[in-house]
């Protein structure tokens, strides 16, 4: 009996989900909220906001004053270029841009005219640059653009390779205002980020699970939610469930059967 009942309990039938994002045009969500007939809503919890020239000038840094860029990420690229623009300044064709995916650097042909023997590349983390670090570090002055959140395995990276660096933050990942949520129970929150249950609790510090779900993204994620003592009913990326939306749909197979 007490098994029937956690089984009961726990895949208790789901009318509505908040995924902690901003809603795309296409997604494969769409497609469970019509095949299992639920409702889901898109809400971001957390925003970036750049810095002001004001703000950045305190510094005392010029951008244009460094011979190579650390890119982490596209929105280290639009603010650095924003303020760039702002600050009524022009960069050097001649300068360096270290990526350190190739998503990033394709964003960056936004900004720049793009030659391949200007912008170095890598897979997907800092150490993937190593090669070209080593044949420039002694001849370019680096400059890393950052968030307010840091950097923290770039810089641990640069420092270990004593890398000549400065890095300075051009803008700001905060958490939004979700006040107008107060009244509003849904049955599954979906996460992919630390910053996420961080912006929950912020903005609701008596927060309780309840019969709430969680639904979590990567094992970053999945930390700051235990470390809130809530209890994770839906996991991805695994075996079984890659992506969120199988998960997801794994779980709703058991609660909303057709």
């Amino acid at each position: 009996m007490a098994a029937d009942t956690k089984v009961q309990t726990e895949y208790k039938p789901i009318k509505t989900i908040l995924v902690s994002q901003p809603k795309p045009e296409r997604s494969p969500y769409y497609n469970l909220e019509k095949k299992y007939d639920i409702q889901i809503d898109w809400r971001p919890f957390i925003h970036v906001e750049g810095v002001s020239e004001k703000e950045f000038r305190k510094n005392r840094i010029r951008p244009d004053e460094f011979s190579a860029i650390i890119f982490t990420s596209k929105n280290a690229i639009e603010h650095f270029f924003r303020l760039v623009e702002e600050m009524r300044l022009k960069m050097s064709q001649d300068t360096k841009y270290f990526c350190i995916s190739e998503a990033i650097a394709n964003y960056l042909q936004k900004f720049i005219l793009y030659r391949k023997r200007k912008v170095f590349v890598g897979v997907r983390k800092i150490e993937d640059l190593h090669s070209y670090f080593n044949k420039h570090k002694d001849k370019e002055s680096f400059f890393l653009p950052n968030s307010n959140l840091g950097s923290q395995d770039v810089v641990d990276y640069l420092e270990a390779n004593k890398i000549k660096y400065t890095t300075a933050t051009m803008y700001k990942t905060l958490s939004s205002d979700l006040s107008d949520l107060s009244d509003i129970t849904y049955d599954v929150l979906v996460f992919f980020s630390p910053l996420g249950i961080v912006s929950l609790y912020e903005n609701f510090p008596d927060f309780k699970q309840n019969e709430t779900r969680m639904a979590v993204f990567g094992s970053s994620t999945s930390k700051a939610v235990e470390e809130k003592g809530l209890t994770i009913n839906i996991q991805a990326p695994s075996a079984e469930s890659p992506s969120m939306t199988m998960a997801l749909e794994n779980y709703l197979k058991k609660s909303n059967p057709l």
